[in-house]
């Protein structure tokens, strides 16, 4: 005689399959999230091909009920954050393309760049973790604010409209609720300099761990056309073992 209460095969796949989907739904949107690096801006934190996990335990945005369940906590200078770019967007940005910088200022601190050396609150950032592309060239951002925008090219034209709102006594002071974010390769980095102060509403989560980091050359993640994406693929299949960069598995990002 059949077992009435036993389920049959075909529903105890489909409930665990819904299961499943349910909590990867719930780990992406509240725990973690997969990101991978295109560019060389976080140089030589992160390196282009680095596959990282995002905690988005740590910044998630605290509003509503979550704020009070979720074990967020605050945003601290020197923080890595990834976030929504929140400025302008022109034909190399997609409109709310994910980025990755360091916190250099929190509300109310005065920033300002000093020939390459960054000040906030008037003392010197330590600044061991920053690479230094073009040593005896001029570049822009090299000094922030600005004397003119001229120096400043690349830079928004909101953010040129707006920053002198913001600016006392040759510092720029960071408004509530937002933050000043550069790149650690800072003369290869488009960061606040160039386009503003990033809201905390936009900041997602904290960078946690390179779970797998493969030699990129730069701009390749630019190239995505259905052929490039094959190519892509084809070269990751030959050279999967002799490119990945083995020494950085399971990295933690700091």
């Amino acid at each position: 005689m059949a077992d009435p209460y036993r389920k049959s095969s075909f529903r105890d796949t489909f409930e665990s399959l819904v299961v499943t989907v349910i909590l990867a739904i719930f780990g992406t949107t509240f725990v973690v999230q997969a990101f991978k690096i295109p560019t060389g801006s976080m140089e030589n934190t992160l390196l282009v091909g680095d596959h990282l996990l995002v905690n988005k335990f740590a910044f998630g945005y605290p509003h509503g009920f979550l704020a009070r369940l979720l074990p967020y906590r605050r945003i601290h200078r020197d923080d890595i954050v990834v976030f929504k770019f929140p400025g302008e967007t022109d034909d190399a940005q997609e409109p709310g393309e994910h980025f990755v910088k360091r916190v250099i200022g929190i509300p109310g601190d005065r920033v300002r760049v000093v020939h390459r050396k960054v000040f906030v609150n008037g003392k010197a950032v330590p600044d061991s973790f920053v690479r230094s592309s073009y040593p005896d060239e001029v570049r822009p951002g090299d000094d922030f604010p600005p004397v003119t925008w001229d120096e400043m090219q690349g830079a928004t034209a909101t953010w040129r409209a707006e920053f002198q709102n913001d600016v006392k006594d040759g510092q720029l002071v960071v408004p509530p609720h937002d933050y000043f974010v550069m790149g650690d390769n800072r003369e290869e980095s488009w960061d606040s300099r160039f386009w503003g102060f990033v809201p905390r509403k936009v900041i997602s989560g904290r960078p946690l761990i390179i779970y797998w980091s493969y030699e990129t050359p730069p701009g390749q993640y630019e190239q995505s056309s259905l052929s490039d994406r094959l190519k892509q693929f084809g070269n990751m299949f030959i050279h999967f073992f002799s490119r990945t960069r083995w020494n950085r598995t399971l990295k933690l990002v700091h």
